[in-house]
């Protein structure tokens, strides 16, 4: 009976993408297990309690379900439980292919949720790859190509002379186009200690924040957000326009910032925080983040890559 129930319990071993019912900002998690049906299981995890991918402080599996939490401030209840440390549980089972589970708070649940398995991307950023035609994702006239993430909030995006602006805090845009493998290229600029960002195919984020003679971590300025920290400092100084050159072919992603190129064909292993689409085999929208900090965004044009 215990081999048996240790043998089920490797049905939880992989990566997952996770589908989480009335999230309030749109946002898709992400969940890696490791060692399941062993001792030694371990986990990461992007989403609620915060943007990182976390290593899960506490994981077990018994009687067939996967249990882990984390302790943190929550946003969510009033003031005075947002302020106080609290214990999120996750608790899930495998149920026909799918992780199946909730999310809770003082025993209540806030959230339920499903995962679905990462599915296998095989293509390759290798010679077969040729570009099509350039698209103008913003029409230096207006945000008509683009959707608001959160229905219901405000937009706080504006055009002014040619220039797409946020104020800070506002929603985030996802454009109503979507692609596959392409070359994004986009320029901006930001005031001091802005923070904003932008998604690929609505599930991958390549960090743009005001960070200028900084040392470079996975957080800083032409970063995969959490994951790949730029080879150096590329950043202009607050006020002064940047410009971004994203290359992404199935998992695989180059940043080149102001002429540097600062990540050189990273495989990504998963969803990042910016994530609001977690269907990672079919083309995506661009997320750009307004949910932070001001960004002002002269041209921001997608080129699709096609095979020869």
């Amino acid at each position: 009976m215990a081999f048996s129930l240790l043998a089920g319990d490797k049905d939880f071993n992989g990566r997952w993408n996770i589908k989480v019912q009335n999230e309030p900002r749109q946002r898709v998690w992400w969940l890696e297990v490791e060692g399941a049906g062993t001792k030694g299981v371990k986990g990461l995890f992007v989403g609620a309690p915060g943007g990182d991918m976390n290593a899960i402080p506490e994981i077990a599996i018994d009687g067939g379900e996967l249990r882990f939490s984390f302790e943190r401030k929550y946003a969510y209840g009033t003031k005075t439980d947002r302020d106080r440390m609290r214990k999120g549980v996750y608790v899930a089972r495998v149920k026909d292919g799918k992780l199946v589970g909730t999310f809770s708070l003082d025993g209540n649940v806030v959230h339920q949720w499903t995962g679905t398995r990462a599915p296998v991307i095989r293509d390759r950023d290798d010679s077969s790859w040729k570009e099509g035609t350039p698209v103008a994702l913003f029409n230096g006239k207006d945000t008509a190509t683009f959707d608001a993430m959160v229905a219901g909030k405000e937009l706080g995006w504006t055009v002014k002379d040619g220039v797409l602006a946020n104020v800070a805090g506002a929603n985030n845009l996802v454009s109503k186009e979507k692609f596959w493998n392409f070359v994004l290229k986009t320029e901006y600029r930001l005031g001091p200690k802005s923070n904003s960002g932008i998604g690929l195919r609505g599930r991958y984020e390549v960090q743009i924040l005001e960070d200028y003679g900084k040392a470079p971590d996975t957080h800083s300025h032409g970063a995969l957000y959490s994951r790949y920290a730029p080879s150096e400092n590329a950043s202009k100084p607050a006020g002064e326009w940047n410009t971004l050159e994203v290359r992404l072919v199935g998992r695989w992603v180059t940043v080149t910032l102001n002429g540097k190129r600062v990540v050189d064909g990273k495989e990504i292993h998963g969803l990042t925080a910016i994530a609001g689409n977690c269907d990672e085999a079919d083309p995506g929208p661009f997320i750009l983040q307004g949910d932070h900090g001001a960004v002002e965004i002269k041209s921001l044009t997608v080129t699709p890559l096609v095979r020869r």
